[in-house]
């Protein structure tokens, strides 16, 4: 398979590369956000806006969902979080005219940087089947538009409800109590391509599919092993968490197969230290492991500390273990059988290096991991994290101050999107609390995650795709085979504040609904025709949630925001002037499966409700009538969010007295059962410890085993400029990062321009190709046998079948590649 590459205007042979940095952030940092910041926003606006970030009082980063600590400097936002903001915030308009101007076939031969570069959208448009453009369309038509197509379907599962992580927790629980009304949970979202593998994970052992740490157990933990994530870059504001705690005396071990500048030297630009003594060191420990190779590593920590235990005693938390434990026995006897060449074999690290790493662990008396998507995203991804939390309860190191399990996440509110019910395997718990609340029986049979989606689109199941936010297609996996499931639906519905490419890949139809971003003043107006300002919620990344309100007059005096999109589309098929009157199909069929929520507390994992059960279990394919469809008043919905989170308190356990403990930029942290109380809620009702066959990726001969991952200049898909400050990459995108020695034994020179062919055996043994044209091969300190370059320029790569067990995530850490001379 081969996808065209979009138009870049970049001759990629002419990329300038320069040595790569050793040193994170400084000066150079402040002065390219502030230069982005003027560019997009003017002097006056930036000053004013970026004042707000993560303020109490003011809005929360559209970028990550680093959390903030209680006490906050003025600058509260990193280089990449100014970026996010300028573009947001920035003056210049996506109008009509624009699309006048240049047809659908011209938009798609730019890139992702170009079309961003644009504005924001001000207006809402509609791509009629068979047209070369979109044209205007007033809100009321184009909102008719999406609820007659949803309508009409013949099965709900039919529509597909993709959610990025900057939806707010009001937006998110009004669009899944949408979807869940009309009759499915197809509810694919972000987390499906990225942390879905730790809720897999943490869910089974913990009970409790997000992290045990706060911010403050960050800042005084005694060790923090960094794996498989680049803060530097991916989230800058962790480095002052992880400068605090080395102040406190912190060890810290990174673990990748790049040497990153953020976690070598940090220089804060908030601190004298940082602007002119030279910053502060980082790593103690840099363990440069093969691509795959973690799941060793942790299985040779947790083999060095069960020896010495058996050798000489004190390692490990008996009574921890005893008390709140399940499965040691069965773990230690598996860790003694372990090789130890079969664990340098898979890590490419030294058995002295690995058992010097168990050693900071065995004296610590307390220890985070850390982790991101170089943990998530390859074939044994689950088994990988049982691994990280079998180390972690030897020592008792779940439950205690500065000590736990730290996922961290991607999107800024992606964790508050799961916590209000954004996952297509919801517990029976939330649906049953959900139906209590809203009068109606949501569907319980699992609805389709990202990939089954584009499988879905692809296989003429699905006829309508609607997304909240984000960039689909260049956020999925195997490019080609995405872009052509888009292309088989009747209509693609996007709700957006820029231009993507997943704009000018559509159905026969698509339709563009413009929408507020969080520095955008939120207006409604009630019923008693009073404007009143609104704040929206989020949670971060360490299950603290408060409010956001952006201050910014909206690009355009109409915009609606996604609740009052939401609340709209739902008013017209729930409520009293429901286009259409034909039944809808409901998704409740015998069989269908409940496992606990991923992303949910402890306290959703209650016993089922039968009564949200009752009279459903014999229809193959009941149909739901009209009037079983939530039931709410919509209308004073839209102008009121404090509704929604009265709503919202009544069905998401820790939510009580919600408005309250936001008001006036308060901060709640939501119940963790391991974290607040050693409470495991899994099916021994103990933390569990797991036996995991080692896996790791086998490279074959002439081959090399890729990742994907972000530029510097970069946000999951929102492309910032062309350059890698950090990497000496400058001018270009299109350039793999490959070890001089594989460079030469490969036969390619430096700076050859190759095209990148995968290699996937399918389950039936036929081997699949897919290319990427036209890289160039950029000599760099990785190891072995392993190669980087960006996404979404490599999705290409990945093909849609390759995914992680149990959880499903696309294993974009783990591509096998051959380079091919370029004719």
């Amino acid at each position: 398979m081969a996808t065209k590459a979009p138009k870049t205007d970049i001759d990629e042979s002419k990329v300038a590369v320069s040595g790569r940095k050793k040193v994170a952030v400084g000066v150079p940092a402040v002065l390219h956000a502030l230069e982005i910041s003027y560019e997009q926003m003017g002097v006056k606006r930036s000053v004013e806006t970026l004042m707000r970030v993560n303020q109490k009082n003011g809005f929360d980063c559209p970028g990550c969902a680093w959390p903030e600590a209680d006490h906050r400097h003025i600058a509260e936002f990193c280089e990449n979080g100014a970026k996010a903001v300028a573009e947001e915030a920035t003056l210049r308009r996506v109008e009509p005219a624009f699309f006048a101007a240049h047809s659908i076939a011209e938009l798609e031969a730019h890139d992702d940087w170009w079309l961003g570069q644009q504005g924001r959208l001000t207006d809402p448009m509609i791509l009629d089947e068979g047209a070369t453009h979109y044209r205007p369309i007033s809100w009321d038509d184009a909102l008719h538009e999406i609820a007659t197509a949803l309508r009409d379907l013949d099965d709900p599962d039919e529509a597909v409800f993709y959610t990025s992580g900057r939806t707010s927790n009001e937006a998110a629980f009004l669009y899944q109590l949408l979807v869940r009304g009309l009759g499915t949970n197809n509810l694919p979202d972000c987390s499906n391509m990225c942390h879905e593998s730790s809720g897999s994970a943490l869910t089974e052992t913990l009970g409790i599919g997000k992290g045990t740490v706060s911010i403050d157990d960050v800042h005084n933990a005694d060790l923090l092993i960094v794996a498989g994530q680049n803060p530097g870059t991916n989230h800058p504001r962790m480095l002052s968490a992880l400068e605090k705690a080395k102040q406190n005396g912190a060890t810290i071990v990174a673990v990748n197969p790049l040497p990153e500048a953020g976690l070598l030297r940090f220089e804060n630009p908030q601190t004298p230290q940082g602007v002119i003594l030279g910053g502060t060191k980082m790593a103690d420990e840099f363990v440069q492991i093969r691509l795959g190779g973690d799941q060793a590593l942790f299985q040779a920590i947790g083999k060095h500390l069960l020896e010495v235990e058996e050798r000489d005693g004190g390692v490990l938390d008996h009574d921890f273990i005893a008390a709140h434990t399940s499965g040691f026995d069965d773990y230690r006897r598996a860790m003694a059988d372990a090789s130890w060449a079969e664990l340098v074999e898979a890590t490419g690290v030294a058995e002295g290096t690995m058992r010097r790493v168990a050693e900071l662990v065995r004296t610590s008396p307390s220890t985070i991991v850390c982790w991101a998507m170089g943990l998530t995203q390859h074939k044994h991804a689950v088994a990988t994290l049982h691994d990280v939390v079998n180390v972690l309860l030897l020592q008792g190191n779940i439950g205690r101050p500065g000590a736990g399990v730290c996922p961290v996440r991607g999107h800024s509110n992606v964790q508050g999107d799961r916590t209000m019910g954004i996952y297509e395997k919801p517990s029976e718990a939330f649906l049953a609390a959900l139906d209590e609340e809203f009068g109606f029986t949501a569907p319980r049979e699992h609805g389709f995650d990202t990939v089954q989606a584009i499988r879905a689109m692809r296989d003429g199941r699905a006829r309508v795709f609607m997304a909240m936010g984000g960039n689909f297609v260049s956020a999925t996996p195997d490019t080609a085979v995405t872009e052509a499931a888009l292309r088989n639906m009747d209509l693609t519905v996007q709700v957006s504040t820029k231009l993507n490419r997943s704009h000018v890949v559509t159905g026969r139809r698509a339709i563009i609904l413009p929408t507020l971003g969080r520095t955008d003043r939120d207006r409604r107006t009630g019923r008693d025709g009073v404007a009143r300002e609104q704040k929206i919620t989020v949670e971060d990344s360490m299950s603290a949630v408060h409010a956001s309100r952006g201050r910014l007059a909206p690009p355009s005096d109409d915009l609606l925001s996604e609740v009052a999109i939401i609340a709209r589309i739902c008013r017209l098929l729930f409520g009293e002037d429901a286009v259409g009157t034909r039944p809808v199909e409901a998704s409740d069929r015998p069989g269908a499966t409940h496992p606990v929520e991923h992303d949910l507390g402890q306290a959703e994992r209650s016993p089922a409700n039968e009564r949200a059960r009752a009279g459903i279990e014999d229809d193959d394919a009941r149909v739901q009538h009209p009037a079983n469809v939530p039931q709410a008043d919509w209308a004073a919905l839209e102008t009121d969010y404090t509704l929604i989170r009265k709503h919202i308190a009544n069905v998401v356990p820790g939510f009580d007295d919600f408005e309250k403990r936001v008001d006036k930029g308060r901060t709640f942290i939501l119940p963790n059962g391991p974290r607040d109380a050693r409470s495991f809620a899994t099916a021994t009702g103990k933390a569990m410890f797991t036996v995991n066959e080692l896996e790791f990726p086998r490279i074959p001969e002439g081959r090399v085993i890729l990742q994907t991952l972000r530029s510097h200049d970069q946000y999951n898909t929102t492309i910032y400029g062309k350059d890698d400050r950090y990497r000496g990459i400058h001018g270009g995108r299109r350039v793999v990062l490959v070890n001089a020695e594989d460079v030469a034994a490969l036969g390619f020179a430096d700076g050859e321009i190759v095209d990148l062919v995968s290699e996937w055996t399918t389950p039936s043994g036929e081997v699949e190709e897919r290319r990427a044209e036209e890289f160039r091969i950029v000599p760099y300190p990785t190891p072995r046998g392993n190669a980087a370059a960006y996404y979404p320029e490599t999705n290409v790569l990945v093909p849609l079948d390759s995914t992680a067990d149990v959880s499903g995530t696309p294993t974009s850490k783990s591509i096998v590649v051959r380079f091919e001379h370029r004719s």
